[in-house]
């Protein structure tokens, strides 16, 4: 299912977990994503418990995965399983979902992800402009996720890259 036709009340306790990709996903691949997340969160439990869950493709980059914790919290056996199936798919495509060290962020309109230091050393030159807007995969609510996944480079946690 996906979190537009959830039922899950919107809380702190709604636990999400960001899987970002280094590129834009293909057709082909959003398509196969989807279907994969789809059955495994089907069939999602921890301890043989199900847990209610549900995931979005965001801005065909992101892979956005929530579970209500106030039904029934993740384990770090179900979060493994997750992380397990997401390494299949990162595998598959190449797409960088476990690479840390890497920022995105938004420049002209355009959703860009580079290493680290790269993106340090382009703030540091000015060839990356001050007023792009930064993602925050750090988010683990979906409140937090709706309200700051994307901020002002001043306000994200890359601020501390400028003057």
């Amino acid at each position: 299912m996906k979190i537009e036709e959830s039922t899950i009340v919107e809380t702190n306790d709604y636990r999400v977990i960001i899987y970002p990709a280094s590129r834009s996903f293909t057709p082909k691949e959003s398509k196969v994503i989807t279907e994969k997340l789809y059955d495994f969160l089907a069939t999602w439990a921890t301890h043989g418990k199900p847990l209610s869950s549900s995931f979005k493709i965001e801005k065909n980059q992101f892979i956005v995965v929530c579970v209500d914790e106030e039904k029934e919290a993740a384990s770090g056996c179900s979060i493994d399983s997750l992380g397990q199936v997401l390494r299949e798919i990162d595998q598959e495509f190449q797409l960088g979902l476990f690479d840390r060290m890497k920022a995105t962020f938004v420049e002209n309109g355009e959703i860009k992800t580079l290493k680290l230091k790269d993106f340090r050393d382009g703030l540091k030159s000015g060839e990356i402009a001050k007023d792009i807007e930064v993602f925050d995969f750090s988010k683990n609510s979906y409140v937090a996720f709706l309200s700051d996944f994307l901020l002002p480079l001043r306000r994200s946690w890359a601020g501390i890259y400028i003057d």
